[in-house]
């Protein structure tokens, strides 16, 4: 419930934002994700490599100024090498992640080739499905804070449509508190991951002059 409201929030200051706005972009993209693992002595959990889906819808707040609302879905495997439960790696469970992130972006320069940078705040959402029941004794659904950082370009083939090309960097605040093992028994690790993608995507551009 608390999830629908955010939505509903930041839906309502971008329709307000884009009242005012002289420029607003619509980017659906898709990417690669690469994968990431967190250690525990000779142990580790790892996030494996996969595809990303993005959407960001941007308002113009100055020039070249853009206030952003982006949403991000991956969907991964979570892995697990254990001198204990898995001594060789073994999928532990599907995984899927969906960002929500507020931000703002700069572009470097007018014209047809627009590199920009920027940055984001937010939440993800890691699900996990199809646990492997021979080794996981509890994995559940987790809400935890996040930011981002992007850098990349827009290539306008005319004022309104444009391709976009993009790298991220991702950081989940805290990403733990998975148990293996019968009985009880478990491991937990919590650290700030980075998780890194590469995207390419079209840009819609609306000037309201």
């Amino acid at each position: 419930m608390k999830n629908k409201f955010s939505i509903i929030f930041i839906i309502t200051l971008f329709y307000s934002l884009g009242s005012f706005g002289q420029v607003i972009e619509l980017t659906p993209a898709y990417g690669y994700q690469f994968g990431a693992k967190l250690g525990y002595g000779p142990n580790y959990l790892k996030m494996k490599s996969s595809d990303q889906f993005r959407i960001t819808l941007g308002v113009e707040t100055y020039s070249g100024l853009m206030a952003e609302f982006s949403y991000i879905n991956m969907s991964s495997e979570l892995r697990l090498r254990d001198v204990v439960f898995a001594p060789i790696e073994t999928k532990i469970s599907d995984l899927n992640a969906d960002w929500f992130l507020i931000g703002a972006s700069r572009y470097f320069k007018e014209g047809n080739v627009k590199p920009f940078a920027g940055g984001s705040l937010g939440l993800v959402v890691v699900s996990p499905k199809n646990e492997n029941q021979d080794i996981i004794n509890s994995l559940n659904s987790s809400t935890k804070f996040a930011f981002s950082f992007k850098a990349g370009v827009n290539i306008m083939f005319s004022k309104a449509v444009g391709l976009n090309l993009q790298g991220d960097l991702f950081f989940p605040v805290n990403w733990a508190g998975v148990y293996v093992g019968p009985g009880g028994a478990g491991i937990s690790t919590g650290s700030t991951l980075i998780l890194g993608g590469i995207s390419g995507g079209l840009v819609f551009r609306l000037d309201k002059d």
